[in-house]
């Protein structure tokens, strides 16, 4: 069995929805995905570290320190979804309009690369070339996102992306329906939880470190908000896969989460035929 080096910094993988391109990838260093024509079953994802859950609940910094230990891609889906709603801001397209917003995802040349500043940023975000990679943090974003993401055509538009990404890789994806609708044959899955007010005070403080001016109830009301849409949505809600490892991150420090997912990842991959424990 091929094994994964440990630590280093990990890959990070460049994604683009753009339905005019077709053979990019020949040509680019950085992969080229393309949002039709997807056929799942002709993808291996046993290598698929899949991490689900709220927003806030710690997935993407989870995510990046286990993805370091493992010297796995990191891929945080909802970067695409934020990118989208940006693009939608500033086009003036509304919220409400699906199929535009389907549109307007076909339409933008959308790219997570490395991180190229050292200000905190776990990769860059690109929207046509332009670098979003804090944009897409904004509070007008943050408060539209969700409304974004719950359009099916939206998904659909973005799905085959995200499954191409993690064909035959080891791969830690963050999302909010990656182990039920994305990569259901991911070869772990993890849901993240946390309560309300430790998923506010942490969005609270990630905005002053920035600088973004916020106040907490502000942000716990937009959560809440989020919460409702992610779980109550038609399609992909955000919900419990069935063999997925539930884990609470309230007042646990970062390490003793990744050591406790690094050790489920690690069991799977030795025994890939039974997967998780």
């Amino acid at each position: 069995m091929e094994t994964m080096p440990v630590g280093g910094n990990p890959p990070v993988v460049a994604a683009m929805t753009d339905a005019t391109t077709t053979n990019a990838a020949a040509t680019d260093a950085r992969p080229t995905l393309l949002a039709s024509g997807d056929h799942r079953g002709a993808h291996d994802h046993s290598r698929v570290v899949a991490i689900d859950g709220p927003a806030a609940a710690g997935k993407t910094t989870v995510a990046r320190a286990l993805a370091d230990r493992l010297g796995a891609m990191l891929f945080d889906t909802g970067t695409l979804y934020r990118a989208v709603t940006l693009a939608a801001l500033r086009a003036g397209v509304p919220f409400a309009d699906g199929p535009a917003l389907a549109a307007l995802a076909d339409e933008r040349h959308i790219d997570v690369t490395s991180p190229s500043a050292p200000d905190g940023r776990l990769y860059d975000v690109r929207l046509d070339g332009e670098d979003v990679t804090w944009p897409i943090r904004d509070p007008d974003v943050e408060a539209h996102v969700s409304e974004v993401a719950a359009h099916p055509a939206v998904r659909a538009a973005l799905l085959p992306a995200q499954r191409r990404i993690a064909d035959g890789s080891a791969v830690v994806m963050v999302g909010r329906d990656i182990g039920t609708v994305v990569v259901p044959d991911a070869g772990v899955k993890v849901f993240l939880e946390a309560s309300l007010d430790e998923r506010a005070r942490r969005r609270h403080a990630e905005l002053i470190e920035r600088g973004t001016a916020a106040a907490l109830a502000d942000v716990l009301a937009d959560l809440r908000a989020r919460d409702a849409i992610d779980r109550g949505r038609e399609v992909s809600p955000l919900t419990v896969a069935v063999d997925a490892r539930v884990i609470r991150t309230d007042g646990k420090p970062v390490d003793q989460v990744v050591d406790e997912i690094e050790r489920l990842v690690r069991a799977a991959w030795a025994n890939p035929a039974q997967g998780a424990p």
